[in-house]
């Protein structure tokens, strides 16, 4: 007031007083101070005013909505605007009220979404709220509560906190308090939100102290107080301990130093205030003294000198600093100015004026544009403030951050983490306030049956997911060309692997394969070079050499399945494997039949004689291969094999593989062989038993017999391996069955054709079938 009369650019003709009445939280005496504004000063007669020098123009609201709304119910019916400074909530529920009504603070809404934001922030997920029991706690939970469960926050408890608990009403309440205190301390919710005004916190103080005497503890946790509330105490708590707040986070209207306002606080004196009805009461009730004719008697009371200093008293009694509550009522004060001023500026009357003014604008002196939007709301937005408390029962407000609900998108909230300071209980590190342990990296969340949802357990995350942050809701599936690591943190890089030459494993194979190619040509070379000796002629020398010849290629066949994979390969390995092992076991079929109708047709008067030959060999070979080559004509034609990646057999691997295009086919080709095969040892072993000299139906009979067992192992086996060991298999099979008929059936032979050269003749051959 004191700035506005000393500035000539605002009501330069006019003087700025004011009247501070009290209300006492009375509803009644709310209403009777409405109409005394309308009354002969000194004088109650509603609606009566006259002798009156000053003028009033408008109403600063009370320190509590009630307050605001009582005044407004009256105000209103004169159209006489009303600036609010601690009301947040929208209580009129009949819009007409409000016209008059400028609130010097924002809507509560952007409150709620601060509180939500600032929960977040922290990951405080489990916290409890506290209200007054009365209508506006009900409409502070049931509004606050359905945001609070939108972003996946819960309320560990509601605990309303009784009104009215006043000195002796205090041992009404202390039973049931002591219950809530009791609870609230073993709750695992660090993080408290406490709803309410003024009023609120004088309970909440007296309840604490009595709380903390009764259990001998600290509180403890974090308190989150919203705008409407204030650190502030009545002369009966001069002694207590507000411990119990130390590291509190609070919303405050948003505020800023206004030059000259310390100075003014450090020069202030009772003495020098004249014409000032408010100071000397405050001066008394503050410093705990009274003036010489004061209502406030007493022996053990001390006079007010006016030198007393502002400075020396404890935060709850009176801050230097200017708080919110005291920024707000500066600018409602500077608002109402700016108005009347551009009120006598302009051509319109007063009051028409001022109403119709809804939207205000104006620069105040401590540099900051101050708007009030076409509802008549303040678009400051909130301080964050921190409080710190001392053994001397004073505190200090550290600003820690601000919520700006007109900021950019992400940055309406702003937090210094490392300006605030914890409760001590904390040690400086910041609180937890989880229903449970975090879930860590690797894990994720499992509802517990019954529990809200921010009670959960950690479950493993399953194959093949990760989630690289605490508290997954689930897990993660990683890219089909990652796996995830042993702690299912991060998704790891498959490594490209397929039976290479560089591979110890394709290595082996493809030596042991051009070793038995070598030993087949020799061999051959050995059947050729004594191509007219009896053991060569004995079984049909050209099915020996089409036998050796189809060993030959079989065991080259199997550096086709060595290597990368490319779509000539994939497309001739199974085929060329296919046909030349059609070829050898239909040698050894045709070598098993030539056998046994030979015999036969020793036999006087047999009919079997006109088969014997090579026609009959021929063409049993050429008719078994002809089958084979027909069914892979229809596979190449109808799906043939091409290259392919596999992702999914091997966990850390990506498999080059040929993909057998139509598994059927390649089944009918395995499945075809093994036919042949399985006929060749029928007639071997039916024929084991002729003549052993011209007779190789026994060394035929154990060689399909090794055939046979070692490509009925390859499906069980096949079947079970997964990626580059699928094409291992394979080719031992192809090695072990070409070994096999190479070895059983030509081995003997080699060894009377090398090394006994002496039963390498025809008439020994006939001594040992006499005998």
């Amino acid at each position: 007031v004191n700035e506005i009369n000393g500035n000539p650019k605002i009501l330069p003709n006019a003087s700025f007083g004011f009247h501070i009445p009290e209300t006492y939280f009375s509803q009644k005496w709310s209403y009777h101070i409405a109409m005394e504004f309308f009354s002969t000063q000194y004088r109650f007669v509603p609606n009566y005013n006259c002798d009156v020098k000053n003028n009033l123009i408008g109403v600063i609201g009370g320190l509590g909505s009630e307050t605001s709304y009582y005044l407004a119910a009256i105000l209103d019916i004169y159209k006489f605007p009303q600036f609010t400074y601690g009301d947040f909530v929208p209580m009129l529920k009949d819009q007409s009220h409000s016209l008059s009504l400028y609130r010097m603070v924002p809507n509560e809404i952007h409150q709620y979404k601060g509180i939500v934001q600032l929960l977040l922030h922290f990951q405080w997920i489990w916290v409890g709220l506290m209200t007054m029991n009365e209508e506006n706690g009900e409409t502070f939970l049931s509004n606050l509560l359905p945001v609070l469960s939108q972003n996946r926050i819960c309320a560990a408890f509601t605990e309303k906190i009784p009104t009215k608990a006043f000195l002796g009403d205090f041992l009404n309440f202390q039973e049931k308090w002591n219950k809530i205190f009791a609870g609230v301390t073993k709750s695992k919710a660090n993080t408290i939100v406490v709803y309410g005004e003024t009023l609120t916190m004088i309970t909440l103080r007296g309840l604490l102290h009595e709380g903390e005497s009764e259990y001998g503890k600290s509180f403890g946790k974090v308190w989150i107080m919203v705008a409407q509330m204030d650190l502030v105490a009545v002369s009966m708590h001069k002694d207590w301990d507000i411990e119990a707040f130390h590291g509190a986070l609070a919303f405050t209207a948003h505020s800023q130093e206004v030059p000259g306002f310390q100075n003014f606080l450090h020069k202030l004196n009772p003495h020098l205030m004249k014409g000032d009805g408010f100071i000397r009461p405050f001066w008394e009730q503050a410093f705990g003294c009274s003036f010489p004719n004061s209502h406030v008697n007493g022996d053990d009371v001390d006079t007010c000198t006016g030198e007393e200093r502002l400075q020396n008293l404890p935060g709850p009694f009176f801050e230097m600093s200017m708080t919110g509550h005291s920024y707000s009522i500066y600018n409602a004060v500077q608002a109402l100015a700016n108005s009347v001023h551009a009120m006598y500026s302009s051509i319109f009357k007063s009051k028409v004026t001022v109403e119709r003014r809804k939207s205000i604008t104006f620069n105040n002196s401590a540099g900051e544009i101050v708007h009030l939007n076409e509802n008549g709301e303040l678009t400051m937005g909130f301080d964050i403030t921190n409080l710190i408390t001392f053994p001397n029962k004073s505190f200090v407000r550290m600003k820690v951050g601000r919520m700006n609900p007109w900021a950019h998108h992400g940055k309406h909230l702003s937090i210094y983490e490392d300006a605030i300071v914890w409760p001590r209980s904390f040690n400086q590190v910041m609180p937890l306030s989880l229903c449970n342990d975090n879930c860590q990296p690797g894990y994720q969340k499992k509802k517990k049956e019954g529990e809200p949802f921010c009670c959960y357990d950690c479950i493993q995350c399953p194959k093949g997911k990760i989630s690289h942050e605490k508290d997954a809701d689930s897990c993660t599936m990683c890219p089909k060309d990652h796996y995830p690591n042993k702690e299912k943190k991060q998704c790891i890089p498959k490594l490209i692997t397929f039976l290479s030459y560089k591979d110890p494993l394709g290595m082996g194979l493809a030596i042991f394969a051009l070793f038995f190619s070598l030993i087949t040509a020799l061999v051959l070379g050995a059947f050729i070079m004594h191509h007219d000796t009896p053991i060569v002629k004995a079984n049909n020398r050209s099915l020996s050499y089409a036998l050796l010849m189809s060993l030959l290629l079989c065991f080259p066949c199997a550096l086709l399945f060595i290597g990368r994979p490319v779509k000539v390969m994939c497309l001739f390995r199974q085929v060329a494997f296919a046909m030349v092992f059609s070829v050898a076991v239909s040698s050894v079929l045709a070598k098993t039949i030539t056998v046994v109708l030979a015999f036969m047709a020793t036999k006087p008067g047999s009919s079997m004689r006109k088969w014997v030959g090579k026609k009959v060999a021929n063409f049993i070979v050429l008719l078994c291969s002809l089958v084979q080559g027909i069914i892979c004509t229809i596979w190449l034609a109808i799906n043939p094999p091409f290259p392919d990646i596999d992702m999914n057999s091997v966990t850390e691997e990506i498999v080059l593989e040929c993909n057998e295009g139509s598994v059927t086919m390649f089944y009918c080709v395995l499945g075809y062989m093994g036919f042949l095969a399985i006929v060749s040892f029928t007639v071997a072993f039916q024929a084991r038993k002729l003549p052993d000299s011209f007779n190789e139906a026994k060394l035929i009979t154990f060689s399909m017999l090794v055939f046979c067992s070692v490509w009925l192992s390859f499906f069980p086996t096949y079947l079970s391996t997964k990626g580059k060991y699928m094409v291992a298999v394979e080719i031992f099979s192809i090695l072990a069955s070409s070994a096999g008929l190479l070895g059983c059936i030509f081995f003997p032979k080699c060894y009377i054709i090398v090394l006994r050269p002496e039963l390498n003749k025809r008439d020994h051959l006939i001594k040992r079938n006499v005998h």
